[in-house]
């Protein structure tokens, strides 16, 4: 298993089709701030934050830690994918018996749902990982009722490993493996 601290963090911009997946800048507050004030994003994320509190949470130079992309349209953020992050040994959900799985998370602005922007992005985050930690495993965990994230780890190619209960809903827990079909 290759630590996170041994890939050099941020990686060179990775572009897609339509997509630049990049670290964030100070003109990406805004866009965070949308991110987790949104009640149609925060819905399965433990609902929206107020905005005022966010004005005085959200850093200038928001999500600038390993793991976090930026996922920009025509320059402008309209997600962001977490790739790095280790599954907590204490909660639900592991393929592996040491646990501390790399789990994907994403949330993007309902102005872009429904364009496979969600697709695209995560496929590539997906590649990255894949060529930094060969042979490492990803999992994702959603409620089953977020319908829309089901379907995305469908398309992203991750398999249904278990379901449990969590945060007083059903979860949903896949694992992707490099070399399964990301896009």
């Amino acid at each position: 298993m290759t630590e996170p601290g041994l890939v050099a963090w941020p990686p060179a911009p990775i572009r897609t089709e339509r997509l630049v997946l990049r670290q964030s800048e100070a003109a990406d507050r805004p866009a965070f701030i949308e991110l987790f004030a949104s009640p149609e994003v925060r819905t399965y994320l433990g609902g929206a934050r107020s905005r005022n509190e966010l004005e005085h949470a959200v850093p200038e130079l928001p999500g600038r830690r390993p793991g976090v992309f930026v996922v920009a349209l025509d320059g402008a953020l309209i997600g962001t994918i977490t790739l790095l992050d280790r599954r907590d040994a204490t909660r639900p959900g592991h393929v592996r018996p040491e646990a501390g799985e790399a789990e994907l998370g994403y949330m993007f602005l309902p102005q872009a749902w429904g364009c496979g922007y969600a697709a695209e992005a995560c496929a590539a985050a997906l590649d990255w990982f894949a060529d930094a930690f060969p042979h490492e495993p990803v999992v994702l965990c959603t409620q089953t009722a977020n319908h829309r994230s089901m379907r995305l780890a469908g398309k992203l190619g991750f398999t249904e490993v278990e379901r449990f209960e969590e945060w007083g809903a059903e979860q949903w827990f896949g694992v992707w493996s490099p070399g399964t079909p990301s896009s």
